[in-house]
């Protein structure tokens, strides 16, 4: 290969198309499915889904934000929204004011979990049912790298 074009070669243009068409085509399935079973969108589904991982279902905004490649101004509509439904609380954090916490209710819980069946079976349908098991582990080795380069660059 020559390190010296800068052009990409044959096989690296077909994945990067390849990687353009799933990193586009990818969250708007994504987003279909969930809007039509869920009424949310995978962005926000993503929001539930992390504060549900999270120790006692609370994380500081920042955290959030951060976990979910969002920015604060992104996640603090969504967290209008949520509020309004009663799918987070937010309160300061005690231990530094400076922070907002979230934390998911109970209501919000429910709809996760109700949200979770049919999107999981689209993930599974869309991502991991194409590959064998070692595929896998090969694309999660493959992704991990380039996320943590592409977080890196994001932070400066």
């Amino acid at each position: 290969m020559d390190t010296q074009s800068p052009w990409l070669d044959a096989d690296q243009q077909d994945l990067w198309q390849a990687l353009l068409t799933v990193v586009t085509a990818l969250p708007a399935a994504l987003d279909r499915q969930l809007q039509r079973d869920a009424g949310i969108s995978n962005f926000e589904y993503g929001v539930l889904a992390r504060l549900s991982m999270a120790d006692e279902v609370t994380l500081r905004l920042s955290d959030l934000a951060r976990e979910c490649d969002a920015t604060l101004p992104r996640l603090s509509k969504v967290m209008d929204r949520f509020e309004t439904r009663d799918w987070v609380a937010r309160r300061a954090d005690p231990t530094d004011g400076r922070y907002t916490l979230a934390t998911l209710t109970d209501t919000g819980r429910r709809q996760l979990t109700e949200s979770a069946p049919a999107h999981v079976a689209q993930v599974k349908r869309l991502v991991f049912d194409p590959l064998t098991a070692a595929q896998q582990r090969h694309l999660g080795n493959a992704l991990t790298r380039v996320a943590a380069t592409v977080r890196r660059d994001l932070e400066g």
